[in-house]
Formats: C-alpha cells, sequence, structure tokens
C-alpha cells in the first residue's frame, strides 16, 4: 500500500477539501496521513478512514508561528516512511522539498491557491518578495501538482513550465433536496480573512432588508466586527463561529441565497472559484457573486448565480435586492443549480485524482 503524507498549515476539522481529497484516495488503496497544526481552540477531531496528525506549536500569529511550524513539519517529517508527501499550498512547501530531497521520494504540489497572488501577500512588498523567492524556488522542482481552476494552472506552466492537472474543489453530490427556507436570510460561509469584499458587504446591508448570517473565523475577523459597529448594522448581521462541515451544509441549505465576493486584489483573486460557490450551488440556493473569468464560464453553461462588475455597495445591494424581488429569476437559479450540480461534483473530480496517484505511483 503506497503511503502519501499530505501537510496543511490550517485546521483539519473545517478543511472540506482536504477531506474530500484524503477520503477518496483511502477509499482507493492508499495509506493517508494529513498533517495539520493544534491550536488551543482546536475541536477534536473526527473519525475519518485516514489517519490524521496534529503539531502542537508555541506561537499563533505572525511571521514566527509560520518558521515554527514549518520547522516542525521538517522534523515529523523526516523521519516518516513514505511513498510521496504533498504540499498543500505554498506556506508548507519547503518541508516537503527538502524531505523529498533527502528521502527520495516523490514530492507533488497541490495548488489551491496562487499564494504569491493573494491580497494578504500582495499589499506587503517585503511578505510578497519573501513567498515569491519560495514560490520560484521550489515550484519548478515539483514536476508533479494540480490546481482548481484552468486559469491558475496556465498561470504556473506560464511562469515555471509546470503542466498541473485541473482539479476542481466541488462537493459530493448527494439525493438531498434543496432546501426550503422558512426565514429569509443571506449566507456568507468560509474564512473571515481580508480581500472577502466585507468592506463592501457590510455598508449594503444597510439597503437590504433580509439578516445576513456569517459562519467562519480568520484573519479579518477584527475588522469585521467594527465594520458592523461602524455601519450600526448589529440588528441585520450576525456573526457565527466556524461549524463542522457537516452542520455548516444544513445551514446553508436553509439559506435563501449566498454571498462570495472577493476583489480584485492580485490574480489569485481575480482567477479564485471559491469552496462556497460550489456549496450553495449543492445547496441549491441562487448566490451573488463577482463577475471573474472561471464565475463566467461556470454561470454561461448554468445560470446559478448574479454576477456583479464592480465590488461596491451600490452593486451588491442592487443584486441582493434584485433576487429579493424578483421570484421568476429566483426560481430559474435554483432550477439551474439543480442542473449545474450534476456535472459539478466531487464524483466527477475524484476519477481524476485518483488517477493522477496511480499513475505516479504505480
Amino acid at each position: 500500500m503506497k503511503r502519501i503524507y499530505f501537510t496543511v498549515f490550517n485546521e483539519l476539522v473545517y478543511d472540506q477539501r482536504m477531506n474530500r481529497i484524503c477520503s477518496t484516495l483511502a477509499e482507493n488503496g492508499f495509506e493517508v496521513i494529513i498533517v495539520g497544526k493544534r491550536l488551543r481552540s482546536s475541536p477534536v477531531l473526527s473519525n475519518e478512514n485516514y489517519k490524521q496528525r496534529r503539531l502542537r506549536c508555541w506561537f499563533s500569529k505572525g511571521k514566527i508561528h509560520y518558521i515554527e511550524y514549518n520547522i516542525r513539519l521538517l522534523f515529523f517529517l523526516l523521519f516518516k516512511r513514505m511513498n510521496a508527501v504533498c504540499a498543500i499550498d505554498l506556506d508548507t512547501i519547503l518541508p516537503c522539498y527538502l524531505v523529498s530531497r533527502i528521502r527520495n521520494v516523490i514530492r507533488i504540489y497541490d495548488a489551491h491557491e496562487l499564494f504569491t497572488e493573494m491580497k494578504e501577500v500582495v499589499t506587503r512588498p517585503f511578505t510578497k518578495k519573501i513567498w515569491t523567492l519560495v514560490e520560484q524556488f521550489c515550484v519548478p522542482a515539483f514536476t508533479h501538482g494540480y490546481t482548481v481552476s484552468e486559469a491558475i494552472a496556465k498561470v504556473f506552466f506560464q511562469r515555471y513550465g509546470v503542466r498541473y492537472e485541473v482539479i476542481r474543489n466541488v462537493p459530493l453530490a448527494t439525493d438531498e433536496p434543496s432546501g426550503n427556507p422558512q426565514k429569509k436570510f443571506i449566507i456568507y460561509q468560509g474564512a473571515i480573512n481580508e480581500a472577502r469584499g466585507f468592506e463592501f458587504l457590510i455598508p449594503a446591508m444597510l439597503h437590504v432588508d433580509v439578516p445576513l448570517h456569517i459562519y467562519g473565523n480568520g484573519n479579518f475577523e477584527e475588522q469585521l466586527h467594527l465594520l458592523i459597529e461602524k455601519h450600526k448594522v448589529q440588528d441585520k448581521v450576525k456573526v457565527y463561529a466556524s461549524r463542522h462541515p457537516a452542520v455548516l451544509k444544513g445551514i446553508t441549505r436553509q439559506a435563501y441565497m449566498g454571498i462570495n465576493l472577493i476583489e480584485n486584489t492580485g490574480l489569485n483573486q481575480y482567477y479564485s472559484l471559491a469552496n462556497k460557490f460550489f456549496d450553495y450551488m449543492h445547496a441549491g440556493i441562487p448566490q451573488v457573486t463577482m463577475q471573474y473569468p472561471e464565475y463566467m464560464q461556470v454561470n454561461k453553461a448554468y445560470e446559478v448565480a448574479v454576477l456583479i462588475a464592480e465590488l461596491n455597495p451600490v452593486c451588491i445591494a442592487e443584486a441582493i435586492n434584485a433576487l429579493l424581488a424578483d421570484d421568476a429569476l429566483y426560481e430559474k437559479l435554483r432550477r439551474n443549480c439543480a442542473a449545474a450540480k450534476a456535472v459539478y461534483n466531487w464524483q466527477h473530480e475524484e476519477k481524476r485524482l485518483v488517477e493522477f496517484y496511480r499513475t505516479l505511483l504505480q
């Protein structure tokens, strides 16, 4: 049985994408171990068909946190038996590169993000320089890899000549019916991070008559609460901590519509195809999202969203209110969600994932 180690920088419990990947590979005869970090607030790990390991760190914020975790990860992996090691995004790629060279094992890059083009990076010149050096050093050496969209795969080929597979991050299709919301509310689910458009969404809620429920955690939480207070929308906007994926799925199905906003600051945002886009689709709820290339491509085939060209409070409020006011449009998008999820689902994508690893590790 081939053994694969996956490395992430985030909390394991809430990572639906890695749960799908690890479960699929375990079901298809691979021994899978995923390594993440342990925080004081980390919930109990759920029972899965793959192994999970957490590394406890002294530091929890800042550059020293990255450095400490990567050092701990390096020494953890160095003495493990494996056939392959897979770095999930750039923030764990250096330990994987070093271990693969020292242990002479196959190295794989799973690029969920175009990391050096994230807003958190491009708006900080020194940070951008450091991560660009890491990318330039490591990515050309990771000739085996995959990413979540054609656009990001193209960028990697143009920059480094590596041809990465495209394996979309989409949910498992189920027979569960679409939700039937008893009360109208808008949902935002996922990381509460920079570049998610909260600076524009919160003031837009002044002109919307239904509440917004936000589920998640991230580096923008403090600023989000300040924005809610500044615009005096505490009665309309409620913020909840991250929920277990199974629980969140049920909540999403009861929402009236979803919100998926991304600032056009860096190519990562412009070429994004966010997890929540497909989560809303599979929940059977229309959404408001951006008029960016990947969303336009999906929406051209299956109109499931109202696309906005500019990220500002007026455009956001107009799009939300259009869905609230137009019952015919709303029902059309709901029906299209049901058709789209029959195409964009994990049952299709997992075949490419399994074939990728079988070919590589045969």
